[in-house]
């Protein structure tokens, strides 16, 4: 890790290097907080946790061959340790030390929905000119941004970061580390309302971002997006506007989108076809992974992709060869049925995409879903209005586990009663229902929020 001896660590973190003098300008080779992935030479940062605490496994990691540990507790070793205020801030404060350190570009992500997607098609894009690294699964919080700026290596020339928040001020925290180059808000949905009040408040919340951008950084927005579209400048400079089509929300402040696609063929499971104008430019391309919602997340990253000097040919590719991850609209054939795995997490908008996704498949078509957290004063309200959508798109069978899909089966039984619904109060209950009742040539979409676990659902499913 270029520069992150330990005299440079302790600096960073503003902490006291207890009994390291005569290894205070070694290197340190990995920084981790999983006591399990300790290697030789690697500085382990101890965290303190709901279930465990790092401080235990002090001596350990050493036996592991650890060069350090960064400590927030005084220690009894012979060993060098960091001691800090907080090891929390010490991970964050080491990572943003660690990447001024590097010599590449950041591209930072956030948005209600579509930010793992968009994510991974962003750093599909830029793999066809560059050494990319990207956020690992959903490492987007206060911990898992460090984690994965660490693992950051001087082949790299992009980091494409993941940044989630769910409160005011976490933002600031999360971007002051990555400092974008370019930074990308997605949408502005019904997320963390229980947190964050309003659209109108997770708007204010997400562009947080635009405090923290490098000097001359491009901003790449939504431009379909109601509120998005009516940001005219950031750091005196107009945000690069993607969307479908030409038409712009009634309110939008600019006066074209950059970037739009037009001629867009839904092929069902098969993905998206579509054209993508880019200033005078055109070209055809076919996104790989179902659902509209997908040509956003194409958009953004043919937004990045020129930003960062890509020929559409590139491009194309990138957008062509995208996958999504475990829990993200990610397809399984199982040999009997096609199950639409995005379980990983739920909010209005999200599953109203999901369920699009669904309509298109051939056979039986069944929706598994669970309840959607955070939504504050109106989740009651929100489930009603999925399930109206469910109910409209014409969905054969639904099945749901939750407190609060109650609301969403009766919507569904208020606007198409020929939708066979099976309730249940635990996802246990519903999955003894479920596997003997689905059947080959089955269609299966399973959704919930994050708590519910339905992974366990597309599991059950999937050994059938």
């Amino acid at each position: 890790m270029k520069g992150m001896t330990l005299d440079a660590m302790t600096k960073a973190c503003h902490g006291k290097l207890i009994g390291g003098n005569t290894l205070q300008f070694l290197n340190a080779q990995g920084i981790v907080t999983d006591s399990r992935m300790v290697q030789e030479d690697f500085v382990f940062v101890a965290l303190k946790g709901d279930r465990t605490d790092g401080h235990q496994y002090v001596e350990q990691v050493f036996e592991d061959g650890a060069l350090a540990v960064v400590s927030e507790q005084r220690l009894n070793i012979s060993k060098p340790y960091i001691l800090v205020d907080s090891t929390r801030q010490a991970l964050k404060d080491l990572a943003a030390f660690y990447l001024s350190r590097l010599q590449l570009k950041v591209v930072g992500i956030s948005g209600s929905v579509g930010k793992t997607s968009t994510k991974e098609i962003i750093a599909s894009v830029l793999s066809q000119k560059y050494k990319v690294h990207k956020t690992e699964g959903n490492f987007n919080n206060e911990i898992g941004l460090p984690l994965t700026i660490f693992k950051i290596r001087e082949e790299h020339q992009v980091a494409v970061l993941e940044m989630g928040i769910s409160e005011f001020d976490e933002m600031h925290r999360l971007a002051s580390i990555s400092r974008p180059d370019i930074g990308v808000l997605t949408n502005i949905g019904l997320s963390h309302l229980k947190t964050l009040g309003s659209r109108e408040g997770i708007l204010k919340a997400k562009t947080e971002m635009f405090d923290h951008l490098q000097d001359n950084a491009a901003v790449i927005l939504n431009g379909d997006d109601d509120l998005l579209s009516t940001i005219p400048q950031v750091q005196g400079r107009p945000p690069v506007f993607y969307g479908i089509g030409t038409d712009k929300p009634q309110n939008a402040v600019y006066s074209d989108k950059q970037i739009y696609a037009t001629d867009i063929m839904n092929l069902g499971l098969k993905g998206i076809q579509l054209h993508i104008h880019i200033a005078d430019e055109c070209f055809a391309a076919r996104i790989p992974i179902p659902g509209t919602h997908n040509v956003y997340n194409a958009l953004a990253a043919a937004a990045v992709g020129r930003q960062l000097g890509l020929s559409n040919d590139e491009i194309r590719a990138g957008i062509e060869t995208a996958r999504t991850i475990d829990g993200r609209t990610n397809l399984i054939e199982t040999g009997t049925m096609t199950v639409i795995d995005d379980c990983y997490n739920a909010n209005p908008l999200s599953m109203k995409a999901s369920i699009d996704v669904l309509a298109t498949a051939l056979g039986r078509t069944v929706a598994v879903l669970g309840d959607m957290g955070d939504l504050g004063e109106n989740e009651r309200q929100l489930h009603y209005e999925v399930g109206s959508h469910l109910a409209a798109k014409g969905i054969d069978i639904l099945f749901c586990a939750g407190r609060l899909v109650t609301e969403l089966a009766r919507a569904v039984q208020d606007h198409n009663p020929k939708c066979e619904i099976h309730l249940f109060e635990t996802r246990d209950e519903m999955l003894k229902e479920l596997l003997p009742f689905l059947r080959q040539g089955d269609s299966v979409l399973v959704k919930a929020s994050h708590f519910m676990e339905f992974s366990e659902v597309v599991e059950e499913i999937i050994t059938i």
